[in-house]
Order: C-alpha cells, then structure tokens, then sequence
C-alpha cells in the first residue's frame, strides 16, 4: 500500500497554531484557566517540534497585558488587536491567510475565539477550535460558543486529536517527544 495524500479534514503539518488572548488578567476570570494554558503549552511545544508557524493574539495589551509569561516564552509572534476578532486585523489576517487550517485555542471561547473563528471562516479559511485549549468565564457560555461554532462549519477537536493528526504516522522521529506531552 503506497502512501496517499491525507483527507481534507485531517489536520496536516500546513496547519497554523493561533493562542488567543491568553493574558493574566483575563485568566483570572476564566474557569479552569490553569488546564488552559496547560494545554495551549503543549500545542505549542508539539507546533514547535513539527515546524507548524505559531502566533498568539493579544487583546487590547497595553490595558490587559502581554501573553501570559509562560506562553509568551514560547510564541515570539504576537499581534495586539483592538477587535475581539483577529480576522478584522490586518497584519493578523495576512498571517493567518499565509496556508492550511489555523487551529484556535485560548480565551474567552464565546468572545474572542468565536468571533475570530467565525471571520475567517467568512474568508473561506478552515478553522478548528480546540476545546480542551479554550475558556470562558461561565461553563454556559463556553459551551454555547462551541455549539455556534459547529453549526457555522468550525471544527471542534482535542488537543490529543490535533497533536495526533499532526503527527500522522508512529515512525516519525519526533513522535515519542510529542507522545510525551499526552502523557
């Protein structure tokens, strides 16, 4: 059996990984913030050893903050925004326009998250939210945020599922490392 190219839906090496508005004062209002950035810490390091491009949004960062320092070590690639929607930024949006699926995660999940998801996927992009990546104030909204985003063509996955689809296959050289942050 010879190797064929992956199915549209799967999420491949030409994704991009966005961390939105993940900022200590909005994480202090965020239901299990901590699993949050957790979890964006490890797309990010799985990106990082897969040589997938990552950037992370700030909202409004001279008021709120910069990303918080853990991830922020991390993501050298940051856009402030004044939308709650990244795709109403320029200099974002010519990123983000640049191939593949943009695969979200972050804060808040009924705001920032929704809307930008929501805009690029107006601009005909692919867009995948990760839910085990992503918060909000109050579960309902949370919730009510992913419902919206599914009946609107968004995919909504796991940071397993992604880390797993971008890996593909077991023999790659990185695949233990990135085994290792499942773990």
């Amino acid at each position: 059996m010879t190797d064929t190219a992956p199915p549209e839906w799967l999420l491949t090496a030409d994704s991009r990984l966005v961390i939105i508005d993940v900022q200590d004062r909005l994480l202090a209002a965020i239901a299990g913030a901590e699993q949050v950035v957790t979890m964006c810490e490890k797309l990010v390091h799985a990106a990082q050893r897969l040589a997938i491009p990552v950037a992370a949004t700030e909202q409004n960062p001279a008021g709120i903050g910069p990303t918080t320092a853990s991830l922020a070590a991390l993501i050298p690639l940051r856009f402030g925004k004044v939308h709650f929607s990244a795709a109403r930024e320029a200099d974002f949006l010519a990123w983000a326009a640049g191939g593949g699926t943009l695969v979200l995660a972050g804060t808040e999940a009924h705001v920032c998250v929704l809307q930008t998801a929501l805009g690029l996927r107006a601009l005909g992009l692919r867009v995948a939210v990760v839910m085990d990546a992503t918060g909000s104030r109050q579960a309902a909204s949370r919730e009510a945020a992913f419902d919206r985003l599914r009946a609107h063509g968004v995919e909504l996955v796991t940071v397993e599922m992604v880390l797993f689809e971008w890996l593909e296959r077991y023999d790659r050289p990185e695949f233990r490392e990135v085994l290792r942050l499942i773990k």
